[in-house]
């Protein structure tokens, strides 16, 4: 999605200093980011003249672009230049940039392949598949409803799988990017903005090769349309102007209120599969969905019921 790309929390919301404004000012930008990932089909999808590799590698450039503007606005060329002078930060931001390039990748030639609800059911097993990452890889101990819902999702992509005739490879594959994205991420502590600055500085000569070689090879292409050359550039400001939500949301809300919001972007892209792009939902397919619907159920009563109280 990213897009639903893996943003961070910029900053806690402070203790006592957030008002009924800020909170509902919060809730408004915490609807506008997971509403904007959650249409981000209808953009790609009226992109589907151009190689998926194409698009990715021009949404790399234009949010480089939009983002430096941004950062240049509120002069944060600082931290950017701290993390780049920090050689870890910047080996982890690497791999976190790797990962962020295929999910897009997976994203866009899902959408364009008309899979858009294997993709929708990739973003709502990814926080169960960061639950499993925390198990497996942290030795995070979990207790046993966060047990029962990975074992319930575990089933559901099973079943998935037989209405497929294979593994649900699509969702398996954004949801581990993803995951994998976040995991390495929260190794680095830079803001949304300043992340994604770096990450589509890391893939930019890549994403500025494969555009230099497609130009060569083919000519401009479908993007002669300028319909079409619109829709490409606009993929910067519609990956980089979320984040700006997502920031704000954050400073005002607690974290286990945003995660309620996460799943605005999935359950839009479910519905745009089914009643705007017409993709067929099978009665197994459905089965899969209402299971992975029920475990995330478990997961966020569970999460919402071990939440420590806050004094008032």
């Amino acid at each position: 999605m990213a897009s639903q790309d893996g943003a961070t929390a910029d900053r806690a919301p402070a203790k006592g200093l957030v008002t009924i404004a800020d909170t509902r000012g919060g809730v408004m930008a915490a609807i506008a980011t997971y509403g904007s990932w959650g249409v981000l089909p209808l953009l790609f999808h009226q992109l589907s003249p151009v190689d998926p590799v194409l698009v990715v590698a021009h949404r790399t450039v234009w949010s480089l672009i939009f983002v430096s503007v941004l950062l240049g606005v509120g002069n944060r060329f600082a931290e950017v230049r701290a993390v780049l002078a920090d050689p870890r930060s910047l080996r982890t931001m690497f791999i976190s940039a790797l990962l962020l390039g295929c999910n897009w990748l997976l994203y866009v030639w899902a959408v364009q392949s008309g899979r858009v609800l294997e993709a929708s059911l990739g973003y709502f097993i990814n926080p169960l598949v960061n639950v499993a990452i925390g198990i497996v890889l942290l030795g995070e101990k979990q207790n046993r409803w966060q047990v029962v819902a990975i074992v319930i999702a575990v089933v559901a992509i099973a079943i998935q799988g037989v209405a497929l005739g294979t593994l649900p490879l699509v969702s398996l594959g954004l949801a581990l990017t993803f995951g994998f994205y976040g995991y390495f991420r929260k190794t680095v502590s830079a803001p949304s903005a300043i992340g994604l600055f770096v990450e589509t500085l890391l893939l930019t000569p890549f994403a500025l090769g494969f555009i230099a070689y497609s130009w060569h090879a083919q000519g401009i292409g479908a993007l002669a349309d300028p319909y079409l050359l619109v829709l490409v550039i606009s993929t910067g400001p519609a990956t980089a102007i979320p984040l700006l939500f997502f920031a704000y949301a954050v400073r005002q809300l607690r974290m286990t209120t945003i995660g309620m919001f996460q799943y605005i972007s999935p359950s839009l892209q479910f519905l745009l599969g089914v009643l705007a792009f017409g993709e067929h939902l099978s009665p197994v397919g459905l089965l899969s969905f209402a299971l992975i619907w029920v475990s995330l159920v478990i997961f966020t009563v569970d999460g919402l019921r071990r939440r420590p109280a806050v004094p008032a």
